[in-house]
């Protein structure tokens, strides 16, 4: 049974995801210790037994990166010397996803860094959201799941019921990724051109594709800065878009993003709870929609041993008669 042999567990990354998805789950949170020494170091201690158990822990390996990530090697640690069946982490956000690939010479794969520190540390499975490219699971030998989460946005787009909608991708990089959601949505899909002089600096030069007189609904995999996103509205909105809206799954939202999208023509930012949003850059245009009931589903699944693939054929059935 689930309430047996499962224990779940939250670091502080994202606590409020955990308790939806126990909620969901009808579990408790099994309790731990996180504290800090007066030098900073992390402190953890698991406050249940967890010998014979699944144990699935959520931790984001969100801002701040380093620390939630060592926040999540400790706690595998204090698992792995507890005696459990099998670890899984669950990461939604994938800290350090971006240095995916060498690009100048001595350039650290970071990416590959971290992957190999999860699995060193006593990790048997990792869940995660929405990678930046696809083949950072590559980088694990352990099972890994990269779910995606275009049933969710493409079902919100379909509820807004907009009208002339074209898929945009801020870069070529995420073309593809603009083409799975213009499938799913039966819709056009065009790329902004974008050069990058630098980290976090965008220079946006053209449009691919046709977009005047169209809403324009950008999806990316996250926003940090919102430079990119921002550029690429205006250049849109430029090149005769009539509304823009922004679909990303991971809201980082470095400073100055909230700022940048608060006095943007973005009509609305629509972001997933995957890293958990600071009151002070929760504004208006932020729509924040959950990933919890995918998340806990996920999390049943791999407990039990069942397929997910037929939970995202069932959620498309669903979009699909939504659509008609």
């Amino acid at each position: 049974m689930l309430k047996e042999r499962f224990k779940l567990i939250s670091g502080t990354a994202n606590k409020k995801l955990a308790e939806e998805v126990a909620k969901i789950l009808k579990v408790p949170l099994t309790p731990v210790e996180i504290k800090r020494f007066s030098d900073g170091e992390i402190y953890c201690r698991v406050l249940q037994s967890v010998r014979g158990c699944d144990v699935f822990i959520i931790q984001p390996t969100s801002p701040d990166a380093s620390l939630n990530l060592m926040e999540l090697l400790i706690l595998v640690d204090a698992l792995e010397r507890s005696s459990p069946d099998r670890i899984t982490a669950v990461i939604p956000y994938y800290g350090y996803c971006r240095q995916d690939k060498k690009t100048k010479p001595r350039e650290p794969i970071t990416a590959r860094l971290v992957a190999n520190m999860i699995e060193v540390a006593g990790v048997d499975r990792v869940i995660m959201f929405d990678l930046h490219v696809p083949q950072v699971q590559g980088f694990f030998n352990i099972p890994s799941d990269n779910l995606d989460v275009v049933p969710l946005f493409a079902g919100y787009i379909a509820d807004r019921k907009l009208k002339d909608i074209v898929i945009v991708s801020p870069d070529a990089g995420g073309a593809a990724r603009a083409r799975e959601f213009g499938k799913v949505l039966n819709a056009p899909i065009a790329i902004v051109d974008k050069r990058r002089p630098q980290p976090n600096v965008a220079e946006v030069q053209n449009v691919i594709g046709d977009v005047r007189g169209k809403t324009a609904v950008l999806v990316d995999d996250l926003i940090d800065t919102a430079g990119s996103i921002t550029e690429a509205a205006n250049i849109l909105l430029k090149f005769g878009a009539k509304d823009v809206y922004v679909l990303a799954t991971h809201g980082v939202f470095s400073n100055p993003a909230a700022e940048r999208i608060a006095k943007s023509q973005i009509k609305e930012v629509v972001i997933t709870n995957t890293i958990s949003l600071p009151g002070e850059k929760s504004i208006g245009k932020i729509k924040v929609i959950s990933i919890a009931p995918l998340l806990a589903e996920d999390i049943k699944r791999t407990h039990e041993g069942l397929p997910m693939g037929v939970v995202y054929e069932e959620m498309y059935k669903k979009l699909e008669k939504k659509m008609r």
